[in-house]
């Protein structure tokens, strides 16, 4: 229980520390954005005033970004990791990339990429804010073939590449240019990267074991193990169950309550964040929480573990357990869905 109770603080699911959103962005260094719905309250959920109105004043005001970072994947960064995370991602990402175009059976020259690149960055520039569609059609304009448009993957490049990141939050995704909505920083090095990201996991994430790491990172295990190693007497192993799992000085061991519900949304850090998802989700339950095709699916903890599955659209939650035995007190599940509804007020 050591340990869940440690990843509940850690994760800021209790005794949330931050008012902000960007601060709970920032305190992750990068937060799974796949579903526009469920983001927000993946962030909302751990301040400690639950609300979507801050979430968008934050996304709004540029302090917190979208972008396909980590692993190739939508990710909420801070404004102030957006650049050296970026840059740490920027090879890995393009290399990801260009195997799935040539997968599709197409590839791009230098000065192709550099034509598609200049044709996004002038019609963003010229409009500001646009959606997919508005940069799909000055791509068109601009002579890219048809069968060659394939969105994700120049709006991927443009975004790896440090043109475009998100515009105004909303159900469309819309696009900025980078140099008018992120602050300039200065430049880190690629260990002093890796060191910052390896503090902000285990800061955020643990216990969490190597494996864990590098599985949310998306880099190499020997990138990952010289974060790790840089970070030094930061970091202290334990092992439990056979693995070594990896604690900062700074996790907190008190804050958790007996009796704590959770609904977490699909594609939350609670579960996506690890390959170690033993620790909390049964393995013979997993495939209630997620399935091999990388779809997250909206669930319940209760006191830290997963055990049943809920609905954001229904007003009373739609809570369905599927841990056997387990029975979580109505008026306990009645107070977490109001201050999920309240949030979005």
């Amino acid at each position: 229980m050591k340990q869940v109770s440690a990843r509940l603080l850690s994760q800021q699911l209790a005794a949330p520390q931050f008012g902000n959103p960007a601060e709970v962005v920032s305190w992750f260094g990068a937060m799974q954005a796949q579903d526009y719905r469920a983001m927000r309250w993946a962030v909302a959920m751990r301040t400690r005033k639950p609300s979507y109105k801050a979430f968008k004043t934050a996304f709004d005001d540029g302090r917190v970004l979208r972008a396909h970072l980590l692993r190739g994947t939508w990710q909420l960064v801070s404004s102030d990791d957006y650049h050296w995370l970026r840059a740490l991602c920027h090879d890995k990402g393009m290399a990801v990339l260009d195997g799935w175009t040539k997968s599709l059976g197409f590839t791009y020259s230098g000065k192709e990429k550099e034509r598609i690149l200049t044709i996004i960055e002038d019609s963003v520039a010229s409009r500001g804010e646009v959606t997919e569609d508005v940069i799909g059609e000055a791509l068109l304009e601009g002579g890219i073939p048809k069968d060659r448009l394939v969105y994700n993957h120049q709006l991927r490049m443009a975004e790896l590449e440090g043109l475009v990141c998100s515009g105004s939050l909303g159900p469309r995704n819309t696009y900025r240019l980078v140099r008018e909505r992120v602050p300039v920083s200065s430049p880190l090095s690629r260990e002093e990267s890796l060191a910052l990201l390896a503090r902000k996991y285990f800061r955020s994430h643990g216990p969490a074991t190597l494996e864990d790491f590098v599985w949310w990172s998306g880099l190499n295990a020997g990138e990952c193990r010289r974060g790790i190693a840089s970070l030094g007497d930061e970091l202290r192993p334990e092992r439990w169950k056979g693995r070594d799992f990896y604690i900062h000085s700074e996790t907190r061991t008190r804050g958790v309550r007996s009796g704590t519900v959770l609904l977490l949304p699909a594609y939350d850090e609670y579960l996506i964040g690890y390959k170690s998802r033993d620790v909390v989700l049964h393995p013979d339950k997993a495939h209630h929480a997620h399935n091999n095709f990388g779809i997250f699916k909206s669930v319940v903890a209760w006191d830290g573990e997963i055990v049943g599955n809920w609905k954001p659209s229904s007003e009373d939650g739609g809570v369905s357990l599927f841990k056997d035995g387990v029975s979580i007190p109505e008026e306990s599940i009645e107070k977490v869905i109001s201050t999920y509804h309240a949030a979005q007020k």
